[in-house]
């Protein structure tokens, strides 16, 4: 499943995002954003990545540099015990 995911964005970034220009208000592009999720969680994970990021990019959106997310990022913390 993540290689046909992977194929579709590479189309959509071959025949489709040249027509649309320079629009896009965040580093790297969505499309770009989108692949590397993808490649690096798979096709869920970078699904999921990927429609976030697509919710946050509207007109009013600051943008600016967003890359995905590192593993270590996205590793889960110890949580803090309580001390006495």
């Amino acid at each position: 499943m993540k290689h046909v995911v992977i194929a579709l964005l590479r189309a959509w970034r071959f025949a489709i995002s040249p027509l649309y220009g320079q629009v896009c208000r965040y580093h790297p592009t969505c499309s770009a954003y989108a692949l590397d999720a993808v490649t690096q969680y798979g096709a869920a994970r970078g699904g999921w990545l990927a429609l976030r990021r697509l919710s946050r990019c509207h007109p009013w959106a600051a943008g600016g540099y967003d890359p995905v997310p590192s593993r270590a990022d996205t590793a889960a913390k110890p949580t803090p015990t309580r001390g006495a």
